[in-house]
């Protein structure tokens, strides 16, 4: 089930932004970063319509409502943009750090023109939607030369979303033809026939809503995967999916459970080296599920364990090199592990915990062998 949480976040200036962030069922395949003016502000009809229709399709989005203080019509305050589009930038950060980056970045009113700024500032958005923008307020955004050219928005290549009423009082439709034409990226224009500059009525607010989040799809960096490919399978929890990606010949995207990884083989050996080898990642559970085993028994018997390291190293050996091999096969393969304990320890102690490492259940798992079935999946 969807989930909405209230946020205050700091402000560029130091003064506290009002934020709302809608949480899709599941883990979010994207983020779009909502700037506003709406009426009714983060629980008026045209956030929630918004953060519905991009729930629906397991997109977070994160809404900051921005005061009017002189940005809401044609003449914007200089000053008071530039601290939006700083305050947008902090809020991208974030999001950056506790859910992704921002792929979709909405802006209305003249908080558009900060969203078509900032939108050149995040390497991983992939669309811009203006509702309501006024070009000559994105014409004032700091930095719109340098970032957009001469015209505007010249250099946008991401994708342009414009939509506008006809019948707006506060920003006259003409504006939204100069935004459309300023682009040089994939654009598209939405008339919102009968609407206000606010969206006030649900009716309006759901149908803008649904065109943005019907848009977005394709911009999306779940619906062509991360790296352009296919996007990947979920993974129920328990299973890890492995599917290609993007990265030929042999790269690989993987997800287990809600985390994604990559996997694909070095330069040297004919790969793009987009991600951890195979025998890398085995080494990976081994270290992992080594550590962890160590640190458990450590705390249980509350010994002073502050850290531990593991470095392993996987080679093919002759079996009269391995000593305690037990093998009829002249190649066998061999896995080198050295633990680093940090703490207040003693002799006896440190190695407990070098014979605990040997019980840890992957290492189990290869020391037994695993049976591994094949099937086709229809």
């Amino acid at each position: 089930m969807a989930q909405t949480r209230t946020l205050t976040i700091a402000g560029s200036r130091g003064d506290q932004l009002a934020a709302r962030l809608d949480m899709p069922d599941g883990d979010p395949r994207a983020v779009a970063l909502t700037a506003h003016q709406f009426s009714g502000g983060n629980a008026g009809p045209a956030v929630s319509c918004i953060a519905r229709s991009f729930n629906e399709q397991s997109v977070a989005v994160l809404s900051l409502h921005v005061a009017g203080n002189g940005l809401d019509g044609e003449k914007p305050d200089g000053g008071n943009l530039s601290s939006v589009i700083e305050d947008l930038a902090i809020v991208a950060d974030q999001l950056r750090i506790s859910v992704a980056a921002p792929s979709i970045v909405i802006g209305h009113s003249s908080a558009g023109a900060a969203a078509l700024a900032l939108a050149s500032q995040i390497p991983e958005a992939r669309a811009v939607v203006a509702i309501a923008t006024s070009a000559a307020a994105s014409s004032q955004a700091p930095g719109a030369q340098a970032s957009a050219g001469a015209h505007g928005h010249e250099a946008l290549r991401r994708g342009l979303l414009v939509l506008h009423s006809p019948e707006d009082e506060v920003v006259g439709i003409g504006q939204a033809r100069a935004i459309f034409e300023a682009a040089s990226g994939p654009r598209a224009f939405i008339s919102l026939d009968g609407a206000d500059h606010r969206l006030s009525r649900p009716a309006d607010a759901g149908y803008a809503a649904g065109v943005m989040a019907a848009w977005a799809a394709r911009y999306l960096p779940s619906s062509a995967g991360p790296d352009g490919g296919p996007a990947p399978a979920r993974a129920a929890r328990h299973e890890v999916v492995v599917t290609e990606s993007d990265a030929r010949p042999y790269g690989q995207r993987i997800t287990a459970g809600g985390h994604h990884l990559t996997a694909d083989e070095p330069a040297a050996f004919g790969g793009a080296d987009s991600g951890p080898g195979p025998y890398d990642l085995l080494l990976a559970a081994l270290g992992a599920c080594t550590a962890i085993t160590v640190r458990m028994y450590a705390d249980r018997k509350g010994w002073g364990l502050r850290h531990t390291t593991v470095r392993l190293r996987h080679e093919r050996v002759h079996a009269t090199d391995c000593a305690g091999c037990e093998t009829p096969t002249s190649l066998l393969d061999h896995i080198q592990r050295e633990l680093t304990f940090d703490g207040d320890l003693s002799d006896e102690q440190r190695a407990r915990l070098l014979a605990i490492a040997e019980h840890c259940p992957v290492h189990r798992t290869l020391r037994a062998g695993a049976q591994v079935s094949t099937t086709e999946s229809t």
